[in-house]
């Protein structure tokens, strides 16, 4: 691996370095980690056709909803955490 610095700037590496894991942007919008280690989300489903819609279904909709499972195993690898 070579940097585009002065040579003797060079950082000195043993080896092979690993690449970072990165963020997924899209999970990362979406999804939110809360201090006890839950992954809380928005439900979908509220953006528009809601006059056929049931009130007590837009009311639980507006509630957030919790992962939980292999579902949440599989976000926490998309937000590296």
């Amino acid at each position: 691996m070579r940097l585009h610095l002065p040579e003797r700037a060079q950082p000195r590496l043993k080896g092979i370095v690993m690449p970072k894991k990165k963020t997924k942007k899209a999970a990362a919008k979406r999804i939110k980690l809360t201090s006890t280690g839950k992954l809380v989300y928005m439900k979908g489903g509220r953006g528009h056709l809601l006059s056929s819609k049931s009130r007590k279904r837009k009311r639980h909709l507006r509630a957030g909803g919790v992962l939980d499972g292999v579902e949440s195993k599989r976000m926490k690898s998309l937000l590296t955490v």
